[in-house]
């Protein structure tokens, strides 16, 4: 796909909270409404509310993987619980990110989540680059429209 085609890159994900990065992994993100996440979807917290499923592709059962995000993956070890998006105003945007780790290590939880830095997470930790990422926006229940352009 053509880089000013990628969803993450129309969406500034690749930019704002990556660097860009090759997909190797497949990632699905299903919360209890049977709704997928597509990259730039729109999603109203009562969507949203409940943790998602989080599915990660990939055939070699011994590779480790962090994911970051608002959410935590059920089949591995959670460092940072659920907290569903309560956005008060305007259009807020939730990623998920999946690192494949070097080898089994430990992920402490950052000291906060405000100002979350990606970059800096994964540095600290030797993630390297992603492997994948999806991401959706998010409104208060009666918010209206898209992002302007």
């Amino acid at each position: 796909m053509p880089r000013d085609r990628d969803p993450l890159v129309v969406g500034r994900v690749i930019g704002d909270v990556l660097d860009p990065f090759t997909r190797s992994i497949p990632l699905r993100v299903t919360y209890m409404n049977s709704r997928d996440v597509n990259n730039g979807c729109e999603l109203k917290p009562s969507q949203v509310a409940n943790q998602p499923r989080v599915d990660i592709g990939g055939e070699d059962l011994r590779t480790f993987y962090t994911l970051t995000a608002r959410a935590c993956v059920r089949a591995g070890q959670e460092v940072v619980c659920y907290e569903s998006p309560r956005p008060s105003v305007g259009i807020h945007r939730f990623v998920f990110i999946l690192f494949r780790q070097l080898g089994r290590q430990t992920v402490y939880a950052p000291g906060w989540r405000q100002n979350f830095n990606t970059r800096d997470f994964a540095e600290l930790y030797n993630l390297g680059s992603p492997v994948a990422a999806v991401y959706f926006n998010c409104q208060r229940e009666s918010g209206s429209g898209g992002r302007r352009r």
